[in-house]
């Protein structure tokens, strides 16, 4: 004899985020790559930030967010005597490794331009004449 079959249907299920969360991975995970001084390009902003708590990790960040993948366009500063070749393929595999894991999106479109290059001592000085405003 025939059981009756009970039909469970699975619900609908979607997880979306907002652009500002991935953003902040690729931000956090780019400013941890080395060579990079900041993602805006903006070095005296940057360090201001740094120095209070108001550090903004989505500056210079642009990401166009689907339902499985994404697309990030970052501007950054980095440091002289550092191949931007290097900087760049260090920041590539460590943001798209960091989205694909925190978020489950593939990294499709990945661009970092690079506006600026700073010295140390540009940093160190940009950094003493902050912390004696």
């Amino acid at each position: 004899m025939d059981q009756p079959q009970t039909q469970t249907q699975e619900p609908n299920k979607k997880l979306t985020f907002e652009d500002d969360v991935i953003k902040k991975i690729a931000g956090i995970t780019a400013d941890e790559v080395e060579g990079i001084v900041s993602l805006d390009g903006n070095v005296f902003t940057e360090l201001t930030e740094k120095i209070t708590s108001g550090e903004d990790k989505t500056k210079g960040i642009e990401v166009d967010v689907g339902e499985q993948q994404v697309a990030i366009n970052m501007d950054a500063t980095i440091e002289y005597g550092r191949s931007a070749q290097k900087v760049f393929d260090q920041v590539f595999t460590r943001v798209k490794s960091s989205i694909k894991e925190m978020t489950g999106l593939t990294l499709v479109d990945f661009e970092l331009h690079i506006n600026d290059i700073k010295t140390k001592k540009e940093l160190a000085d940009k950094q003493k004449e902050q912390q004696n405003s």
